[in-house]
């Protein structure tokens, strides 16, 4: 059985960044990176946000540094990810995952952060930002050329 919930009609989710929240119940970012049990990941766009899946990482039958690894492997793919806090090491693998580490210094609601994050793709999104969007979204016509050869 799929619960993935999707948005029908016009796509409005296919430039939508991967953002993952370090939850202990489904509705703070209120975990630790390196203690969450789960992830709660939303795609998000300029038109909204839906909730994609939820990312389960108990790691308790893990060494310390396999449990960062098991970590990033299971966040793999994904664009942000915020935690309540994470370690120097721990950031630096998320980092060269390619997945922005992002920390709030209290609890904080998932919903409050994704309406900020909606409300940020639509005004003037910082760099990085664009980046992600881009990267998922826009055909490189330089890539053309490449294909052709083939």
């Amino acid at each position: 059985m799929n619960t993935k919930i999707t948005i029908e009609g016009n796509g409005t989710m296919d430039n939508a960044m991967k953002v993952a929240f370090a939850t202990k119940d489904m509705e703070e970012i209120n975990a630790h990176f390196g203690g969450a049990r789960e992830f709660v990941v939303y795609n998000v766009s300029k038109d909204g946000f839906s909730l994609s899946e939820v990312i389960k990482t108990d790691t308790a039958e893990l060494e310390d540094d396999d449990k960062t690894d098991f970590r990033v492997r299971a966040l793999k793919g994904i664009n942000i990810m915020y935690c309540e806090s994470i370690g120097g090491t721990a950031a630096a693998k998320v980092i060269r995952a390619g997945i922005h580490p992002m920390k709030v210094n209290e609890p904080t609601l998932i919903e409050d952060v994704l309406k900020t994050l909606v409300q940020m793709i639509n005004g003037n999104p910082p760099p990085w930002i664009k980046n992600i969007i881009q990267m998922q979204t826009e055909h490189d016509v330089r890539q053309d050329r490449w294909a052709e050869g083939e």
